[in-house]
């Protein structure tokens, strides 16, 4: 039945709204009027039999849920009272056979579920208002015993009642359903975009990968030139030259160098974002004394005491692992290099039940307010050295990429702890 009501007919029904929220209450009443309705509203069960004595309204819509007396049990004294006339609806956050089933018991015309659509329950009103009017089978017991799932149920509603009762319920159920139908046609389009966006998204950063991995190519060739001729004059033209021309040699090669690593890295942090992680059992004690000895060949002439724990493994892809390892180890050996006296140590502890490996040194360290920086590309927070950040954000990455976390603890001059979980 349409929800247009006429204005003329609206004027006449008087509604009586059971609500004990406020808010609620009031948002019903608002809507109710604004659609020519007369309202009047009472906030629990009690006040709202008094009203419904004293002016007998054309409907009455209640909350199921009210203190003291809920819905049900106010709907039942309604039809008992001599007001059985009266259409009840009852608004309820359940639409399961138990509310159902309560609603047949109590006498209930209507049951429509919350939060209710408003041209539904406008249409309820109206079709319980030009039912009410109609007459009834006079031959029906005011009472109807049934069996339902083995329990026994005593229905004061007659067939009308029942079959508008499950009527209603059926309506809200079928309006229910078109709207998820409508919400899973609105998500499938949804998807279909984000999933053209996506493609899209994708083939945009295989271009730009394939696009950095030629101009990075091309740079290492060129950086590999200036490296290969700077040693060539260096070893040609040394003795004719003097201390500060074999400087500037020196410095351009040195320099030439430092930007071929950087490079590197910038291959690497791009790299992990697409390598699939192959994971494989791992060796990380043997992997950590490999790194270390490299560091340590590679400046025979610094004091350095690498402590290894022995015995640590973990499940993971070991190219990316080494990479982690690499990085967090040469983080220590770098910020450790004002140390006569350094320490970089590997182990593991349990924090919290999980086993959780750790990276420790005695270096520079750094300011805790600044840990939230240390794992960003290109964020800086030594001044005294070198340093562009690559080599902690590609270790980052692979933590993600492993599933796990990654965390830091230091202090200014005291050293540093890189914790980590796979």
């Amino acid at each position: 039945m349409s929800s247009r009501i006429s204005e003329s007919t609206a004027m006449a029904a008087e509604l009586l709204v059971v609500v004990n929220n406020t808010s609620h209450a009031e948002h019903l009443r608002q809507m109710l009027e604004r659609n020519h309705y007369r309202v009047q509203v009472a906030r629990n069960g009690g006040e709202a039999l008094r009203i419904a004595n004293e002016s007998r309204p054309e409907l009455v819509i209640t909350d199921a849920v009210m203190p003291n007396m809920d819905g049900f049990a106010f709907c039942r004294m309604i039809k008992e009272e001599g007001l059985r006339d009266i259409p009840v609806i009852i608004l309820s956050s359940f639409a399961d056979q138990l509310e159902v089933i309560k609603g047949l018991e109590s006498g209930a015309d209507s049951l429509i579920t919350t939060p209710f659509d408003e041209a539904f329950l406008l249409s309820r009103i109206e079709h319980l208002k030009n039912d009410r009017n109609k007459p009834r089978c006079v031959s029906v017991p005011p009472e109807l015993d049934i069996s339902i799932d083995g329990r026994d149920y005593t229905f004061r509603s007659d067939r009308r009642q029942i079959l508008n009762l499950f009527l209603s319920t059926y309506e809200a159920a079928s309006h229910n359903n078109r709207e998820l139908l409508r919400a899973q046609d609105e998500l499938r389009e949804l998807n279909a975009r984000l999933d053209a966006a996506n493609k899209k998204l994708e083939a945009a950063n295989l271009e730009l990968e394939a696009f950095s991995y030629r101009v990075s190519h091309e740079l290492r060739r060129h950086l590999h030139a200036i490296t290969s001729f700077s040693q060539v004059v260096t070893e040609n033209c040394g003795r004719q030259m003097d201390e500060n021309c074999n400087l500037f040699v020196r410095e351009i090669s040195s320099r030439a160098f430092d930007m071929s690593d950087f490079v590197k890295s910038l291959l690497n942090l791009s790299k992990v974002n697409h390598l699939a992680v192959t994971k494989e059992h791992v060796d990380l004690s043997a992997m950590a004394q490999i790194i270390a000895d490299d560091f340590s060949s590679s400046e025979p002439g610094r004091n350095v005491a690498f402590s290894i724990r022995e015995g640590l493994s973990a499940k993971g892809d070991k190219t990316l692992l080494w990479l982690l390892l690499e990085n967090l180890m040469g983080n220590s050996w770098k910020f450790t290099s004002r140390r006569d006296e350094a320490v970089v140590e590997f182990g593991m502890a349990k924090i919290k039940g999980k086993r959780t490996f750790f990276v420790r040194d005695n270096g520079e360290g750094f300011a805790m307010c600044d840990s939230d920086k240390l794992f960003r590309p290109f964020a800086k927070i030594s001044k005294e050295f070198d340093g562009d950040g690559i080599g902690l954000a590609t270790v980052h990455r692979i933590i993600n990429h492993h599933g796990g976390r990654i965390w830091a603890e230091g202090e200014p001059g005291q050293g540093a702890t890189f914790y980590f979980t796979l």
